[in-house]
């Protein structure tokens, strides 16, 4: 061994091997430590970025969105880097303060959970549902969002809403019609009563006796009540009635001298009958009293000189059509149609229309039993109707009669030929009613055809300059919020040069273009309309030579 150098004694070269331990297995440790907090922060990133719930971490100062995942990118449109630029308040449609009192309560824990309106990058309006959580980020108080597109629930709570109040409505009247009926039947036998003492004192006194004047108008007044406890029968369905075969043409023939007397010379009345009806079974009096009432009704709309179109035709009605409709049945049906072009009625008139004694003439010029007389006569021979309006357009009223079983067999092979039309072509529907709307597309793609459909005209026009192929035929309604059909129609031939255009509308053709909403000569198809008529209707524009 050299000379100067001492070995280090045996516990000093003990203690630093195990302080070179302690060191490694700290070293380990926090090695570890960072791959778990990588691995957990990967899983969370992954748990935001891939989920597929939108959401977004918002600075609840400024509105800033900080971040978003990739479903929120789908959701708004965009790339989640052009999301990360904008604010919470370039989507939602309330005002800079009410966002700012929104985030506020979500900040404080005073609220988690709203409902909101988004615009979307392409200005479309979705419902969503958001649920926001206070964070913490270096620092600072951040929320994250978590939203949920629920339109299409708030279309389905709303549908369901609006069949329940329907119901509603006709068991309100069922119910009213029973307590009409009850009312009327025992006003009668008082009446009987009234008219018979007061003809037997007129018996006894000389007609030139001042208390002979005085039964006399009795007798007028007790007359009329007995022509009103009558129309409530006719409401309750429990007017004694003789029904038989009935061409309703000839019947409604018979009385166009009788109603043309009762509406007026300054008021046009077109009868327009239909081929080949088959025979209802009913009393052909009811006939007259609903065109008696329809016809005054209407001639009490016109306010001077307008027109009145009695219609009839055939229709058929399929349970998919009738699912949608309440109050609607499905089977063959004879339709009588009285249409004017009068003041119309608006949404809150058409829902009491058919109630007894409701009306909206002046005291003293209605007694607001006619429209409910129809409603009771339509019902007590198994049909029903049907009333379409708006404020300045007119009212269209429709009654549906049953065929007699007679014409089955003729009406059925009719549908049969019908319900083969089909096709390939790319057609587009506007219809402002949901379900309308929803049940038609559903039709046509049964049919084979592509169905693009829109709820506003707006919304129309943007699917058409965004089509890259051919549309081969535009079906709208005729009166529509934004745009009617007719200026719809223009608009899009200038993009579609070839586009054939099929219009539809709860009124009578000739109701719509008195109006100046069609051009002379148009397609149209009138609502409500079978899945075959529908179907047929279609094939034949479609297959239209020009």
């Amino acid at each position: 061994m050299e000379q100067g150098i001492t070995m280090p004694k045996k516990p000093v070269y003990e203690e630093l091997e195990k302080r070179v331990r302690v060191l490694e297995k700290s070293y380990f440790e926090i090695k570890q430590a960072q791959e778990a907090l990588r691995d957990s922060e990967s899983l969370f990133r992954n748990l935001f970025e891939c989920h597929a719930t939108v959401q977004l971490v918002i600075d609840p100062d400024s509105g800033n969105i900080l971040n978003a995942n990739n479903a929120a990118a789908k959701f708004y449109g965009g790339t989640r880097e052009q999301l990360q630029q904008m604010r919470i308040q370039d989507f939602n449609t309330l005002s800079p303060e009410e966002i700012k009192q929104e985030m506020e309560k979500a900040k404080t824990n005073q609220r988690i959970h709203f409902e909101f309106h988004h615009r979307l990058v392409d200005g479309s309006i979705r419902d969503v549902e958001v649920v926001s959580s206070k964070i913490e980020a270096k620092g600072k108080d951040l929320l994250h969002s978590v939203i949920h597109d629920i339109t299409e629930r708030k279309r389905v709570d709303e549908e369901r809403e609006k069949l329940q109040a329907q119901l509603n409505q006709a068991q309100k009247m069922e119910s009213v019609g029973r307590l009409a009926g009850g009312v009327a039947h025992d006003f009668n036998n008082m009446l009987g009563a009234i008219l018979g003492y007061t003809e037997l004192g007129m018996l006894g006194i000389s007609p030139t006796d001042p208390i002979h004047g005085t039964l006399t108008d009795i007798q007028k007044a007790a007359q009329r009540s007995v022509n009103l406890t009558r129309q409530l029968l006719a409401f309750a369905r429990k007017q004694t009635v003789a029904p038989k075969l009935l061409d309703l043409n000839e019947i409604v023939e018979d009385t166009l001298k009788m109603l043309r007397r009762l509406i007026g010379e300054n008021i046009d009345l077109a009868w327009l009958p239909g081929k080949d009806l088959g025979p209802v079974r009913m009393d052909p009096s009811q006939i007259e009293q609903l065109l008696a009432n329809l016809c005054v009704n209407a001639r009490d709309a016109i306010h001077d000189t307008g027109k009145i179109n009695i219609e009839t035709g055939t229709v058929t009605f399929d349970e998919t059509y009738c699912a949608a409709h309440v109050g609607f049945v499905p089977g063959k049906y004879v339709l009588l149609a009285v249409s004017d072009d009068g003041c119309g009625m608006d949404a809150e008139t058409l829902s009491h229309l058919f109630e007894p004694f409701f009306t909206t003439k002046e005291v003293g010029k209605g007694t607001g039993l006619g429209l409910a007389t129809v409603y009771g006569i339509a019902k007590q021979n198994n049909g029903f109707i049907d009333a379409y309006s708006e404020p300045g357009l007119g009212t269209t009223f429709k009654i549906y009669l049953p065929l007699h079983a007679t014409e089955a067999g003729r009406t059925t092979n009719m549908g049969a030929a019908q319900s083969a039309a089909s096709g390939h072509e790319t057609i587009l529907l506007v219809e402002d009613e949901p379900m309308i709307l929803d049940i038609t597309t559903k039709i046509l793609e049964r049919r084979g055809y592509t169905v693009m459909a829109a709820p506003t005209s707006g919304e129309a026009i943007r699917l058409a300059r965004e089509h890259a192929g051919e549309i081969h035929l535009l079906m709208t309604d005729v009166v529509m919020p934004e745009m009617n059909g007719r200026d719809l129609a223009k608009n899009l031939l200038s993009l579609y040069p070839k586009l054939k255009r099929l219009f539809m509308s709860g009124y009578t053709a000739d109701v719509i273009a008195h109006h100046g909403v069609l051009d002379e000569g148009v397609q149209f198809i009138q609502k409500p309309f079978s899945v075959q008529t529908l179907a047929a209707r279609v094939r034949e524009v479609l297959d239209e030579t020009k």
